[in-house]
This record gives C-alpha cells, sequence and structure tokens, in this order.
C-alpha cells in the first residue's frame, strides 16, 4: 500500500484526537497519510454495545462527516466512537476501525463483518493504571482517609477528624493483612505483587490461571472468602460472573471485612453490599465500577458514605493510558498500511 492513507482520529476528552495523531504520525514516517482530527462530545455511552443506542445519534452525524471528507478515510481509529450500521453503510471506504480501548464494545461487530470491515483494539492499556488505583482505594478503605479528610478539609474540624487516632475508629494495616484476589489477570497479579511489596498475606482464586503466583492459591471461591478480611475483584464479566458476590458470599468474609471492587460493577451485588455494611459483617467498601453508570442518585450506597470511598469510574484513567493507548492503536495501523499481520484484531 503506497498511496496517501487516510485517517480519522475520532478522539474525545481523554485520549485526545492530537494524541493519535501525533502516534500515527511517529509510526508511518515512510508511509504518505493524512489525519483529519474529530474531538467527540462527552459523555458517550461508555460501556455496552453502545450500536444503536439513541444516545449515539450526534455522535454518528459527526463520525459519519468526518470519514466521508476529503475522499473518504481507510481508517478510523477511536476511544469511544460509535461506528454502528448506520455508520458503517454510510461509508463504504472504511476498511478498518481501531479502538484505543481493552474491547471494541462501541463497534457493531455483525455489521463490520458484514462490510468487511476490520477492527481492532487495544489490550492491556490500562492494566497498570487500575491495579495502581486499586491498592490506592485499597489503602483509602481501610484507613478512613476519605473520611478524615472531609472532616478537616470540608468541616474545618481538627476534633471530629481526629477520632480516627482512637483504637476503635483507627483503620487497619496492609503488613499481615489476610487479602483475597477475586481473579488473577492483567490486573490483579499486578495487584498482587504490590500487596505482597506492603507484606499482606495475599490468596488468590482463579481457576483459569496456572503456573506460577504471587501469593497463596486457594481452591474455591468459598474459601478464599472465609480466609480474607479484605476482598478485591479482578474477574472478568461475563454471564458466569454477574453477581459472583452477593448475600452468601459477603456473609463468608471475616466479620468486618473490606470490599474493593475496581473492575466490574456488576460482579458484586450493591443491595447485598448495603446490607452487609448495615449490619457491619462488612465495615468498608471501596467502589470505582457499578452496576448503573452513572450512579443513580438513589442509591442506597450515597446513604453509606461514611463506610464507602467511590469513585466515578477512574480506574484506568492516567495520562500514560491515553498515551499508550494511542500508541497501540498507531501500531496497528502501521502495520495494516505495510500489509503485516495485525496483532490485535477481533477474530
Amino acid at each position: 500500500m503506497t498511496e496517501t492513507l487516510r485517517v480519522v482520529a475520532a478522539g474525545d476528552h481523554f485520549v485526545l484526537p492530537s494524541l493519535i495523531t501525533s502516534a500515527i504520525a511517529e509510526e508511518l514516517r515512510e508511509h504518505p497519510f493524512a489525519v483529519g482530527e474529530l474531538k467527540l462530545g462527552w459523555p458517550l455511552e461508555p460501556f455496552g454495545q453502545v450500536a444503536e443506542v439513541e444516545e449515539a445519534s450526534d455522535a454518528e452525524d459527526e463520525l459519519i462527516e468526518a470519514l466521508r471528507g476529503d475522499g473518504g478515510a481507510q481508517v478510523l481509529v477511536t476511544q469511544m466512537g460509535p461506528v454502528t450500521e448506520r455508520v458503517l453503510a454510510a461509508c463504504p471506504g472504511l476498511q478498518l476501525v481501531v479502538v484505543c480501548r481493552g474491547g471494541p464494545v462501541n463497534v457493531n461487530l455483525d455489521a463490520a463483518k458484514t462490510h468487511d470491515v476490520r477492527v481492532c483494539f487495544a489490550p492491556g492499556r490500562n492494566a497498570a493504571a487500575t491495579a495502581e488505583f486499586t491498592v490506592g482505594m485499597m489503602l483509602a478503605a481501610l484507613r478512613r482517609i476519605p473520611q478524615a479528610h472531609e472532616l478537616l478539609a470540608g468541616q474545618g474540624s481538627w476534633e471530629q477528624g481526629a477520632t480516627y487516632y482512637t483504637y476503635e475508629h483507627s483503620g487497619l494495616e496492609l503488613e499481615d493483612l489476610p487479602v483475597g484476589l477475586v481473579g488473577y489477570g492483567a490486573v490483579g497479579s499486578r495487584v498482587a505483587r504490590a500487596l505482597c511489596a506492603f507484606g499482606a498475606r495475599v490468596m488468590v482464586y482463579d481457576p483459569y490461571v496456572h503456573g506460577e503466583i504471587h501469593g497463596l492459591r486457594v481452591a474455591t471461591l468459598d474459601e478464599l472468602l472465609r480466609r480474607s478480611q479484605v476482598i478485591t475483584l479482578h474477574a472478568r464479566l461475563t454471564p458466569e460472573t454477574r453477581g459472583l458476590i452477593g448475600t452468601r458470599e459477603l456473609a463468608l468474609l471475616r466479620p468486618g471485612a473490606v470490599v474493593v471492587n475496581v473492575a466490574r460493577g456488576p460482579l458484586l451485588d450493591e443491595e447485598a453490599l448495603c446490607e452487609a455494611l448495615e449490619s457491619g459483617q462488612v465495615s468498608a467498601a471501596a467502589l470505582d465500577t457499578y452496576t448503573h453508570e452513572p450512579l443513580p442518585t438513589a442509591s442506597r450506597l450515597f446513604g453509606l458514605r461514611d463506610r464507602l470511598v467511590l469513585t466515578p469510574h477512574l480506574g484506568g484513567a492516567s495520562r500514560a493510558v491515553a498515551e499508550k493507548a494511542a500508541r497501540i492503536a498507531a501500531e496497528e495501523v502501521g502495520r495494516w498500511a505495510r500489509g503485516e499481520a495485525l496483532s490485535h484484531q477481533l477474530r
């Protein structure tokens, strides 16, 4: 392929169009190319198959206009642009879509196959960021850091904040603490290494992972829960793992346990968690993902905020992640332009 390659860099507030363009320029230094930049509005629907959602209609129009301009683009690189049946049908020159995410959840894959458009993604781009965030959330929940901050910085009360200096209200430390990991993939394995460095007693349950691990391998989920003072979720969301941790599972934990979920919200039954927090079976939880996002204002979780650390799905967001995602995507574009095999093509 020697003709000028036409690419649309449809970035957003996180993976900026300029990041994509710079990465492509570095990758295609010896190949003629032209990049059109498009910054899509925010928020777009971030999870699930966004292909035909009504909210995507405006973004669809923007995407179609950009892809059809200047003779038509062959390649689209995007973070969350809605690559719907309508978009694909309107852009017959499009041949490759690269999504700057761990999976092409914003692409209508059936339509892409029908229109003979290849689809690639960027696996592993946020594993380190999510692992670090998980440990941070765990420490915040264990030591009641947000609550103490709010009492001092928010309410100006040194005396109330100092209650966390008492034995009854002070938190737990990671050293010698039994911490159970549910899942040992790219994120879970990094969390395990970090926790081992803190001196935690790490235990792992993952029936799909074999070979050496950091920590003690536990044969069943029930055994892991019974032995853990803290659990952190790192499993993939599948029909089998949806609702994996519910009322029965939370009851198996040691009294006063701490629950951390920076993976996928539906792994955890939120109503069951609220019940466990109210009863004291769970003393604290740190959540970055939820069953429904954005988190509904009527959620019971808000009424338990003195025992919770809540963040709006930020675990995988760091500057390095955006840069890495753009670079992985650009490398795929380079392989395609040179006629090489793609590394992260959806099969």
